[in-house]
């Protein structure tokens, strides 16, 4: 039997990327988790809402669906058990007006499709007296919703990894995988100290830039390659005291959550994100656009005051369809799509992909042929 460096390389080292790794470790392998920049967690998942997801929306027998409420009810234990810091506030989802009650309808009944626990439909009277403050015709209660401290997430993530033996190697950008005979790749890494590794499992999660990073695996199919979309997100924060304790999300736009509300761990208010697609990735935060965002927020909250809003920060997400398209599930691929054995390939793991992360590994794992831990 071929001896390897490492029995798995997991490509990246965001939120995903760390749970994978996290994955196999708990199942005994020695891993190997490679990471781009200079520190974890510097793409996607540092520049996300921080929230922790119901999974109300997502369509019967998705991977959003599955992994979300799955995924979520992991978190929170996995958060208890490495003292990270949460807040289990809830989420009101609100009809502003009229015509929107009957999306209401819609979203409890996917929500109980999906069996994400403790849904409430509340009248509006009901929802103004947990929210005094909040306008609308009639909300939906989520109580498993809540906010969370990601980069003490994935530093716990971190940490277990290289408790079990493992490694998260930054400043290591992947560079090249070609598969070997008999099973196995050898991973060709750049930076300051290039390598060339070996391993028996590969699992690229890279976020941003999954679609280059499959093209440089040997013998990859590029018609399995899906195309890279960017869907950059603006957010704004309140200056002055926070309106609500609860997560407050209109319903969704196309393609995403649309533009909410949330309370963050230091107790401030901040709005966001939006969406514009982009030809690159663009972390700008356009002032002007406070404006727009005022109209928006005081659909369910009249009462913000002028100029409240200040340019916070920006993030892109990783998507696979454009503009126009329908929003598509999860991609997690195994060699039953792509044809190499022992390669697992994450595209297009946006929202709710850091709430959903510790399942996405362990799915992630089992295509790899591994049993539960």
């Amino acid at each position: 039997m071929a001896e390897f460096d490492f029995d798995a390389v997991v490509v990246g080292a965001g939120a995903v990327g760390l749970a994978c790794g996290y994955a196999l470790a708990q199942r005994g392998l020695t891993v190997a988790v490679l990471e781009a920049e200079k520190a974890i967690g510097q793409g996607v998942s540092s520049r996300n809402s921080e929230v922790i997801h119901g999974g109300l929306y997502y369509k019967t027998g998705s991977l959003k669906a599955r992994l979300c409420v799955a995924g979520r009810r992991r978190l929170y234990r996995f958060l208890d058990d490495h003292h990270v810091a949460y807040d289990r506030c809830g989420k009101l989802v609100v009809a502003t007006t009229p015509d929107e009650v009957e999306r209401l309808d819609a979203i409890f009944t996917q929500a109980q499709t999906n069996d994400v626990e403790g849904m409430a439909r509340l009248t509006k009277a009901a929802a103004q007296e947990l929210e005094p403050e909040l306008a609308c015709e009639a909300a939906l209660l989520s109580p498993e919703s809540g906010v969370f401290d990601s980069h003490g997430y994935m530093l716990a993530l971190q940490g277990e990894i290289e408790a079990a033996g493992g490694a998260v190697v930054v400043a290591t950008p992947f560079e090249a995988a070609t598969p070997l005979d008999g099973g196995g790749f050898s991973v060709r890494t750049g930076g300051d100290e290039p390598a060339t590794l070996t391993c028996r499992f590969l699992v690229t999660a890279p976020g941003l830039s999954a679609q280059g990073v499959a093209a440089q695996i040997e013998g990859f199919p590029a018609d399995v390659i899906p195309p890279a979309h960017y869907g950059k997100g603006m957010y704004f924060r309140l200056a002055g005291k926070a309106p609500f304790a609860r997560l407050v999300y209109p319903p969704p736009i196309h393609g995403a959550l649309g533009t909410h509300y949330r309370r963050d761990l230091g107790g401030q208010g901040v709005f966001g994100p939006d969406l514009r697609f982009v030809e690159e990735p663009d972390y700008t935060v356009d002032p002007e656009a406070a404006g727009e965002f005022a109209r928006y927020i005081r659909k369910f909250w009249p009462g913000l005051p002028d100029d409240a809003l200040t340019p916070d920060y920006a993030g892109v997400r990783p998507k696979i369809h454009g503009p126009d398209d329908p929003q598509p599930d999860f991609r997690i691929d195994g060699g039953d799509v792509h044809g190499l054995a022992g390669l697992v390939t994450l595209f297009g793991i946006e929202s709710p992909g850091l709430t959903s992360s510790l399942a996405i590994g362990e799915e992630a794992a089992a295509r790899l042929g591994l049993a539960a831990a």
